[in-house]
């Protein structure tokens, strides 16, 4: 088990507490989650903010912080000798605790009684997302399973939002491994890829880079010659000539930090020239986004702006047309680039999603948008020195979408539907890559993959000639 070093728990926990002031914080760890019968278990994740503040990363964990009385506890109960049978000998958790800082080791059954005997306490919790922490926090709080997320503390949402959302060094440098492995992934991909190749035999080479790193997916595998299904996990397609694949994989290191990088290349060796004059209005929003990123800007801003240049892109093709400002303004661009423009990245790959993107990547004073497209942006808050975020532009033609709006004559002073018939089968284009916001602009985080046309098209000739 790979963690940082005693004071780095001890010292971001004490900043919790400084910004809670009073009362207990409950932190409910992940239990082992059956596939299909108990003892078959899906592979096991811990709770991000429980790794965060605790750092062990073993199933059936709970943690108490006494802001007040300044204690911390973990709670959980040893394997025994006859569990070691299957698991084989693991330290002991008062052991690791130790390696955390934590001195105060109880039992599992003791959570309950701890939380009751403070009643005169608030206890804080954060919203859980699986279904057995909602029973727990239920039963331990008394609380109806139909009020947990009502009650969820926003203040200790808050809290962990600001310190979770500013990566350190070390964070940076494990971000960095989870990358260049993913960046790995992508190359095994570009290079097993061939006209009667199967996506799934693509996915699985992928994931096996991610396995054989040591860590494990940050997500499930999205890889498609069908690019205009924003999140297809379907890999049953054969690869042919004409189209394109979209790979958007991402690797977990040990630690469980995450990488996040999509590229789309031609099955052939070369982009035909539709697929050219495409991928290269998403690659253009691409480099003036990274431009943008900079502390202060809104990202909300650097979004509609990528959302700006692909509409002029369009518009040089004559896929779109008119006031391009009072077409963004409108949403007219969604219905090519119906995704937001990224997200934050950290121990998760859409990082703290748990704790509800109004915390995190929105403000009390700005607000989600309810628009079409525009609310599917994650990210809208201003960008602040070591923010990890991604960055991922890009343009989809989704022929049920496309049939819709026309049938409504939707936004058809902008859109030039009578063009559109000659990408019905187009896919679609995305580039993602990973940034580190510094002090004055932005670092791309991990290995340099390739991303302009022509570098593509270098790595896919290289590898169906080699």
């Amino acid at each position: 088990m790979r963690m940082f070093a005693e004071h780095t728990y001890v010292a971001r926990r004490k900043k919790l507490r400084a910004e809670m002031k009073s009362g207990l914080l409950l932190f409910v760890g992940n239990d082992e989650s059956s596939i299909n019968f108990k003892d078959n278990c899906y592979p096991f994740r811990q709770d991000s903010t429980f790794l965060y503040f605790f750092g062990l990363d073993l199933p059936g964990l709970t943690a108490v912080i006494d802001v007040d009385e300044g204690r911390e506890a973990i709670f959980g109960d040893d394997i025994t000798v006859e569990d070691s049978i299957w698991t084989g000998s693991v330290p002991s958790i008062r052991e690791l605790a130790t390696q955390v800082g934590v001195d105060h080791v109880l039992p599992k059954s003791a959570v309950e009684k701890i939380l009751r005997s403070a009643a005169a306490k608030r206890v804080h919790y954060l919203p859980p997302y699986r279904p057995e922490n909602v029973l727990k926090i239920s039963e331990w709080l008394s609380i109806s399973k139909h009020e947990i997320l009502a009650n969820a503390s926003v203040a200790f949402i808050k809290a962990v939002v600001n310190q979770r959302s500013f990566k350190s060094d070390e964070e940076v440098r494990e971000i960095v491994r989870a990358v260049d492995v993913t960046a790995e992934m992508h190359l095994a991909v570009m290079q097993g890829a061939k006209a009667g190749s199967m996506e799934y035999a693509l996915a699985g080479a992928a994931q096996g880079v991610a396995i054989a790193a040591g860590g494990q997916l940050s997500f499930p595998v999205i890889l498609t010659i069908n690019g205009q299904i924003l999140h297809n996990h379907y890999h049953g397609n054969m690869l042919e000539l004409g189209k394109m694949v979209l790979s958007d994989v991402g690797a977990e290191t040990e630690m469980h930090y995450a990488g996040d990088l999509t590229r789309t290349f031609p099955v052939a060796s070369r982009f035909s020239e539709q697929q050219r004059e495409i991928y290269q209005i998403v690659f253009e929003s691409y480099c003036g986004a990274v431009s943008d990123l900079k502390p202060g800007v809104l990202f909300r801003d650097v979004h509609l702006r990528a959302c700006r240049r692909i509409a002029e892109g369009l518009k040089a093709l004559g896929l779109m047309k008119g006031d391009l400002d009072e077409a963004v303004k409108q949403g007219a661009h969604a219905l090519f680039f119906q995704c937001g423009l990224g997200h934050m990245m950290g121990l998760d790959v859409h990082d703290m999603e748990d704790l509800g993107e109004q915390y995190v990547g929105y403000t009390d004073e700005l607000k989600k948008s309810t628009q079409f497209g525009l609310r599917s942006l994650r990210l809208g808050k201003s960008l602040e020195k070591d923010f990890v975020v991604t960055v991922e532009p890009g343009i989809y033609f989704i022929p049920e979408l496309i049939d819709l709006w026309r049938a409504e004559k939707r936004h058809a002073e902008f859109i030039n539907y009578s063009k559109l018939s000659k990408y019905s089968a187009f896919g679609g284009i995305r580039i993602e890559d990973d940034y580190l916001i510094t002090e004055l602009g932005s670092k791309l985080l991990g290995t340099s993959l390739p991303v302009s046309l022509r570098d593509i098209e270098d790595v896919r000739g290289s590898f169906q000639n080699g």
